[in-house]
């Protein structure tokens, strides 16, 4: 979707307060999304974001491409949490361990916005650019373990995402500790025999 507005010619970048008020429209319904869930609606995104109907419509013009743009937001910032965090130190061997944390403390902090999203997509899960973006950090991750001892040679991309949904499933469903759920995945995750 174009961000162009009105006054803005298509293909021309969208003018600084346009962008600004995209950013205040997303950071709101973020927030809104996560205290309350599925019940929140447009009219409320705008007043907290301090504009008016008609520019959160006009960044957004469905609340679907709004609960859209709040889970890619979601995404963007595990994919930069794992760039910042989870793939340095690669001699360790922990950096697997150190993404999974990251992803259950993101799900607990927002299950509202897991239960909107899941509402409005019929899945919370990842798709697209975004979804092999984090399967290829995930797979350096896998690489980076093994080399470091640190994770069974059988382990799979497929394998971790697998787990993620059973901890999205844990947090979700309040069923269980979510860190209790990662230490036994890691568990499972070591060689057989090895640390």
């Amino acid at each position: 979707m174009s961000l162009s507005t009105p006054s803005t010619p298509p293909g021309r970048k969208p003018r600084a307060d346009a962008e600004r008020n995209r950013a205040r429209v997303l950071a709101a319904a973020c927030a809104l999304f996560e205290e309350r869930g599925d019940e929140v609606q447009m009219p409320e995104v705008a007043r907290a974001a301090g504009v008016g109907v008609g520019t959160l419509y006009r960044h957004f013009p469905s609340r679907q491409a709004l609960v859209e743009a709040a889970a890619k937001h979601r995404f963007a910032e595990i994919l930069r949490l794992a760039h910042a965090d989870c793939l340095r130190d690669p001699e360790s061997g922990q950096g697997l361990a150190r993404y999974l944390h990251h992803v259950g403390r993101i799900l607990s902090e927002s299950r509202g916005l897991t239960a909107c999203v899941a509402a409005a997509l019929g899945t919370s899960a990842p798709g697209g650019e975004t979804l092999a973006q984090l399967e290829d950090v995930v797979g350096t991750l896998i690489d980076q373990g093994r080399a470091a001892g640190t994770l069974r040679e059988d382990l799979t991309v497929g394998d971790v995402y697998m787990l993620v949904g059973g901890l999205s499933a844990v947090i979700r469903t309040d069923s269980g500790e979510w860190r209790r759920f990662i230490g036994l995945a890691l568990d499972g995750m070591r060689p057989r025999g090895g640390r």
